[in-house]
């Protein structure tokens, strides 16, 4: 069952959005590496709000892999640049593709 963890947050007050960006490009290596990755987009809204929505092979992958990037020094740069108090992470099963 393919699942979409969607992570939306806010940015650090003052973070660049080019530091932001190149702090997330760092996470890549890292991100992919996880059991069960699929595909990652990250999206900014109209209102400054981030959105990054990963795609997983399941439940138990995204659970894990949530834990295992946490706990990386690869990954403190980005958490660095995001304001924790505004990210909200939710889970959803994929329901439907049109390519």
């Amino acid at each position: 069952m393919t699942v979409i963890e969607y992570v939306t947050f806010a940015l650090v007050p003052g973070t660049a959005e080019a530091d932001f960006l190149a702090a997330a490009t760092g996470t890549g290596a890292l991100v992919r590496r996880q059991p069960g990755f699929v595909a990652r987009r990250l999206s900014q809204g109209a209102d400054g709000t981030w959105t990054d929505a990963v795609t997983w092979t399941s439940l138990a992958s995204a659970q894990a892999a949530a834990g295992a990037v946490m706990e990386d020094p690869a990954f403190t740069p980005f958490m660095a640049l995001i304001d924790g108090a505004s990210a909200r992470m939710r889970h959803e099963t994929l329901a439907l593709t049109l390519d």
